[in-house]
């Protein structure tokens, strides 16, 4: 049932804003489930285990598009940690690769979220081949 309802809740969010926030691709994280569910052409494609923000609030809720992709990105805030398929979304939040594959699934970020590198890839892919402009990242509790 709880599948139906994110679905649900996806498909209406992209009806509500269909002229607005068209979204070829739809990456909808939930933080409680520390899972992205995606979504391409208003049809589920998949659900991964995420790793969001240690502590509430570290991972901002809302709507967001992408604004910048790196494809081999280092963070310059934490000593040059390899951050692969970034899709930046939010100031200097971004999803990404991540080398700790074995923390997914539970909160282990300073904010951003991190996803296994394939699926990392998959995403940043999309985004590419769709735009960022007809891709929309949607974080809720």
């Amino acid at each position: 049932m709880y599948r139906y309802l994110t679905l649900s809740a996806a498909l209406a969010f992209l009806a509500l804003f269909s002229g607005v926030a068209r979204a070829d691709v739809l990456a909808h994280i939930v933080l409680s489930e520390q899972r992205l569910h995606l979504y391409v052409d208003g049809e589920k494609k998949d659900i991964w285990k995420v790793s969001t923000g240690k502590k509430s609030g570290w991972t901002r809720t809302g709507t967001f598009r992408p604004y910048f992709l790196s494809k081999h990105h280092r963070s310059r805030l934490f000593r040059g940690a390899p951050m692969p398929f970034s899709v930046f979304y939010d100031s200097h939040w971004a999803i990404h690769g991540t080398t700790a594959v074995k923390r997914l699934g539970n909160p282990a970020s300073h904010g951003c979220v991190r996803l296994h590198p394939k699926h990392a890839s998959v995403l940043f892919n999309l985004v590419v081949k769709q735009g960022k402009a007809n891709t929309v990242i949607w974080i809720t509790k």
